[in-house]
């Protein structure tokens, strides 16, 4: 990260990530860590979205409120997502590269077809514990290892049938509360080194930056076309880290 064009590259990075975040309300983490790994190797890139990631749903749980109701609505879904995530980190920190990019290029690739192929079944309200349990573990693994658990709470959200608004308010609280073990998980790991720190520090700003134009989007263009092309771009993503894993 010393190398002032890699920095100006990570910059830009973020300032898309953000505007994603902005429009769509989730992707901050997958885009900005699908992105950075053209330049970062995934540790670094991991460690990088940390503190942007915290703030960001930090502000976006602030903005929409109903904070405490929303805990209690998903409680069991967030503690186990929290679980599993900070014993996830503890137990792949001598994960190799290549199975990190393997496992984060199938967690988009899994993420893009629940967006674009699937129809979730609704989820009955007696089997809502049960739901939030079984994809908190899957989310919690896949976080633990990628910082993205975005599939599983999608698929959850989804089968619930819920709002946009209470899409954004769940989706700010899960996301918020599973940062919290990842980023104490590569502090104690030495991943998240006080260089990095710093300037995961630095990434808010361009990552409001992206946010603010992500709102302006999402006022005056068509959500769908956005999520296409979105999609479209994380799919290339995700194959692209699937290939880094083989060769």
């Amino acid at each position: 990260m010393d190398d002032p064009a890699t920095l100006i590259a990570i910059a830009l990075i973020y300032v898309v990530a953000g505007t994603v975040k902005g429009t769509v309300g989730v992707g901050l983490p997958t885009t900005a860590i699908g992105l950075s790994t053209l330049v970062l190797d995934p540790r670094a890139a991991i460690a990088a979205v940390l503190v942007p990631m915290l703030f960001s749903n930090g502000w976006q749980v602030w903005r929409t409120g109903h904070t405490i109701r929303t805990v209690r609505r998903y409680g069991w879904f967030m503690v186990i997502l929290m679980l599993g995530v900070g014993v996830t980190v503890l137990l792949s920190a001598s994960a190799s590269d290549r199975l990190m990019f393997g496992f984060l290029g199938t967690t988009i690739v899994i993420f893009v077809v629940v967006n674009v192929c699937l129809t979730i079944p609704p989820l009955p309200a007696n089997w809502d514990r049960p739901a939030q349990i079984s994809m908190g573990i899957v989310a919690g693994i896949m976080g633990g290892l990628t910082a993205v658990w975005a599939p599983p709470m999608v698929i959850y959200l989804a089968a619930k049938r819920i709002d946009k608004d209470e899409f954004v308010r769940a989706t700010g609280v899960l996301i918020l509360m599973g940062s919290l073990p990842l980023t104490l998980g590569y502090a104690r790991n030495g991943d998240l080194t006080a260089e990095i720190a710093v300037i995961s520090g630095l990434l808010i700003l361009p990552t409001l930056l992206g946010f603010s134009i992500g709102e302006r989007l999402r006022a005056r263009m068509s959500q769908h076309r956005f999520r296409s092309v979105l999609m479209g771009v994380f799919f290339v993503l995700g194959l692209n880290l699937l290939r880094r894993a083989i060769w």
